[in-house]
């Protein structure tokens, strides 16, 4: 891990969460990490406690929206050898109905989820196609593979990261840059607690973050997608040719997975 993808490691949302599985699972296997995260107290909570295992953590509490953040990580990682990329920052910032929504707040799920994605991975891919090695993890969903109400944005952007990592996987495999989309199902995240969904359904496939983000890791060599969580099924039948009938049950499932509005 450390020869092929170190030794520093950015993560893109990584102060709770997968975010913050990631940063631990780096750390015992001696990969100094920079954390980028909005809010302050859960990066530095994190940041914490990943020192105490041994590595160097930087801490950068920015907002991905800021045009100017993208600036200010290439700065604060002048002086440093990036090998691996996680971006796990895009969510569904604006989970809105598409016509009833305001425009900018679903620029603003598109600026998140595409415009900081694609910036951050040209930088930092661009240094390690140079150097000959490295990895880049985009964390995608399985909201990429089917619309949903509320969620048409948001599918929108996960199926363009899916479809971008097929092309640079392409792009990066002879220069020795692993790319990998990492498709998440429902996961037990802190963020996915504070936008109500039910954990409690009976048969609900629910991911827990250490183990999606080890999976991940162990996977990285192994693109351009890997489904993780045991949501193979669930993507193949989303992709399915019977799509008028998998739109209603998918938006009948998130209306029992969400609270009511």
């Amino acid at each position: 891990m450390l020869e092929k993808y170190g030794p520093w490691a950015v993560i893109a949302g990584g102060s709770e969460g997968v975010g913050a599985s990631f940063a631990h699972q780096l750390a015992d296997a001696g990969v100094n990490l920079v954390l980028i995260a909005r809010k302050p107290g859960p990066l530095d909570d994190t940041a914490s406690a990943v020192r105490r295992r041994g590595v160097e953590v930087r801490t950068l509490a920015l907002d991905l929206l800021d045009p100017a953040s993208v600036s200010a990580i290439v700065d604060a990682t002048s002086d440093i050898e990036v090998g691996l990329l996680i971006f796990n920052a895009g969510a569904n910032s604006y989970g809105h109905d598409f016509l009833d929504g305001d425009l900018d707040g679903h620029q603003g799920v598109l600026d998140l989820n595409i415009t900081a994605q694609l910036a951050l991975t040209h930088h930092f891919g661009g240094l390690m196609k140079s150097r000959g090695r490295g990895g880049i993890i985009l964390v995608g969903s399985l909201a990429g593979y089917l619309g949903s109400a509320r969620q048409s944005i948001y599918g929108a952007v996960k199926a363009f990261s899916r479809v971008f990592a097929e092309g640079l996987w392409l792009e990066l495999r002879d220069h020795d840059v692993d790319v990998l989309e990492l498709v998440l199902g429902v996961t037990r995240t802190p963020a996915m607690e504070r936008a109500g969904l039910n954990f409690d359904i009976p048969g609900l496939n629910v991911g827990e973050p250490d183990d999606i983000a080890r999976e991940g890791l162990a996977h990285l060599a192994d693109g351009p997608v890997w489904i993780a969580g045991g949501n193979d099924t669930a993507a193949e039948k989303r992709n399915g040719m019977d799509r008028a009938r998998l739109v209603l049950g998918a938006h009948e499932a998130m209306k029992r997975l969400l609270p009511a509005r």
